[in-house]
This record gives C-alpha cells, sequence and structure tokens, in this order.
C-alpha cells in the first residue's frame, strides 16, 4: 500500500503538472488529472497546517518548561514541607 505522505502527494502532483504541461491529453483526461491534482494540493496544505499546529503546540510546551523552575514550581510559588 502506498505511504500517504506529503512528499508521496507532491511527487504525484508534480508528475500530474509535467502530464499537463505536455499537452498530449485530451481534454477529459486533462481535467481528470486536474481534479486530482486539486485535490492532493489541498491535502498536502492540511498536512502541513496540521505539521505547523503540532509544531506551535510543542513549542509552547517546551517554553513553559523552560519557564517552570526545578520540581515543577512556578515562579513566587513556594513548596510546603
Amino acid at each position: 500500500m502506498k505511504q500517504d505522505s506529503f512528499e508521496n502527494k507532491m511527487d504525484e502532483l508534480e508528475k500530474i503538472v509535467e502530464k499537463l504541461e505536455g499537452g498530449n491529453l485530451s481534454l477529459d483526461e486533462s481535467l481528470k488529472l486536474f481534479e486530482r491534482g486539486v485535490k492532493l494540493s489541498a491535502d498536502g496544505m492540511k498536512l502541513l497546517d496540521e505539521g505547523e499546529a503540532k509544531v506551535q503546540k510543542l513549542s509552547v510546551l517546551a517554553q513553559a518548561e523552560r519557564n517552570e523552575p526545578f520540581g515543577g514550581l512556578k515562579a513566587g510559588e513556594e513548596e510546603d514541607f
């Protein structure tokens, strides 16, 4: 089964563009390829958006961890003994 990764989608999209630029296709073939290309592009953008959201979330978590003093106490908090 073909992996449905961003890279695979972009590879397929590039092949579609090459075929369309070749100009040796019927109108029907061209429209089908164009439609597939639009879907691949939208799927790729969705994957990029998801990746960006994940990076932002990880960055926020990493920043929060850097701002916590040893022991998980926040600035100004005191540990009860």
